[in-house]
């Protein structure tokens, strides 16, 4: 790693990191309260053109001139079956009849306009930039650090953890099956959804610490300080929330979502292909629970067919055919301005540190 870029304790006054949710959740006015306040402030890069990318940085530039990161999604094998989409589209008939919709083209790109964004972020750096879906290759991870960008990589298991490293990555973003929206993994691999499938964020930490010689950022399912002070005593340098942002005054969320984390209605998740063909972890909802057992492996495919739906139900102000994406922690979701919920987290884990060590404050877990 080179001497001359920042540690992840540099970057931010707290280990507490905001996830970059797509999707219009994590804009500017949300990264840039959370930077402020002495987090780290992330943008959402997937399903955006280049353009409507560097418009968020410049204005989030205009808004604090404190460190934050930029995610993007990896590119995406073309490995989903035509007929299965086409059975799938069929089956969703009568949601497009009810919500008096169209379904969406399916034969669009799989690589979210990758090359056009590294292009961007190669030109006019930002601090940090985190890779979703896959790992960078070396090559794009050098010309990163060149241009002094701090790179993360998000990783599910510790094979995962090893390929970052491997391809130079600074530090990791290690996953939990706990965590809300889509599954990080490197691979879609269909067989895993017969199984439970994935790894516990402590478990993970645990794991990784082990075999890993990188910075580690932990996600899934997070929402007090205490929780953050449980994954910094396990290994982890930062912590990294999305469900909790995602009901703060800036966070871009639909009101509907905003307000599903805590309606009694919703009491639980699962994770689905419903919405995306790839799994994601959201409120179990009507769709979710109708359209959920044949939905196949077909990201972006299914994304993209599916979103008019989405769009025509928040519009309907049904819940029941949005996708709720959330962690399992949901129900504690607090409806905070962003910089509020920030020191609330800092304050929770100072107090959970203190209890922790006999000594009064232990110090570990940072860089």
């Amino acid at each position: 790693m080179s001497t001359s870029l920042p540690t992840l304790s540099e970057l931010t006054e707290y280990p507490v990191i905001q996830a970059p949710m797509a999707g219009g959740v994590s804009r500017p006015e949300l990264a840039a309260a959370v930077s402020e306040a002495g987090g780290l402030g992330f943008l959402a890069g997937g399903y955006k053109t280049p353009d409507a990318m560097y418009k968020e940085i410049r204005q989030l530039r205009r808004l604090t001139r404190r460190g934050f990161g930029v995610n993007l999604f990896m590119p995406q094998p073309s490995t989903a079956d035509p007929a299965a989409v086409e059975v799938y589209r069929e089956q969703l008939a009568g949601e497009v009849t009810w919500y008096e919709t169209e379904l969406g083209d399916t034969e669009g790109g799989t690589d979210d306009a990758y090359e056009g964004k590294l292009a961007i972020l190669y030109e006019d750096p930002v601090p940090v930039v985190s890779f979703q879906f896959g790992c960078p290759s070396r090559r794009v991870l050098e010309r990163f650090e060149k241009v002094g960008t701090y790179t993360m990589v998000t990783a599910t298991t510790v094979a995962e953890a090893q390929t970052a490293q491997w391809a130079g990555a600074h530090a990791v973003c290690l996953q939990g099956i706990e965590a809300g929206g889509h599954q990080g993994t490197h691979r879609d691999d269909p067989q895993a959804d017969a199984s439970v499938g994935g790894i516990g964020l402590l478990s993970l930490v645990t794991q990784v610490k082990e075999s890993v010689q990188l910075p580690i950022v932990a996600s899934g399912g997070l929402m007090r300080g205490g929780q953050i002070a449980a994954v910094l005593a396990a290994g982890a340098s930062a912590a990294q929330l999305g469900t909790a942002f995602l009901v703060t005054t800036e966070s871009g969320a639909n009101p509907l979502h905003k307000q599903a984390m805590t309606n009694p209605l919703f009491t639980r998740t699962e994770l689905t292909r419903a919405f995306s063909g790839r799994p994601a972890r959201g409120l179990v909802n009507r769709f979710m629970r109708e359209h959920g057992p044949y939905a196949p492996a077909a990201y972006p495919q299914i994304h993209y067919l599916t979103a008019g739906l989405r769009k025509a139900a928040a519009k309907a102000g049904d819940p029941q055919a949005m996708a709720l994406w959330a962690g399992q922690g949901h129900r504690l979701a607090r409806e905070l301005p962003a910089a509020q919920l920030v020191e609330v987290l800092a304050a929770e884990l100072s107090v959970a540190r203190e209890g922790m060590s006999p000594r009064g404050g232990a110090e570990g877990g940072r860089e």
